[in-house]
């Protein structure tokens, strides 16, 4: 899926396609919230939910490296990509 066509779903078909077919490359706190990390096709998806109810709240979206500064020593690859 690209990124219009995932920009266009709901924010919770965002979520269980990112679940189904999201690559999760990292996880991280920021303050009272856990933040995921998922790469799909040509962009990434950020999922933020509340830390201890795991309610889901947004899911940021963007192409550029540069929103991966925070997440780069967290990132962990597969072995197969």
């Amino acid at each position: 899926m690209k990124y219009a066509e995932f920009k266009a779903l709901n924010m919770f078909r965002q979520q269980e396609y990112l679940t189904g077919h999201g690559r999760l490359l990292a996880e991280r706190r920021e303050d009272s919230f856990r933040l995921q990390l998922f790469a799909v096709a040509d962009f990434y998806a950020e999922q933020w939910c509340e830390y201890d109810n795991e309610h889901l709240l947004f899911i940021h979206l963007f192409r550029h490296p540069a929103g991966l500064r925070d997440y780069l020593p967290a990132i962990r690859l597969p072995r197969d990509w």
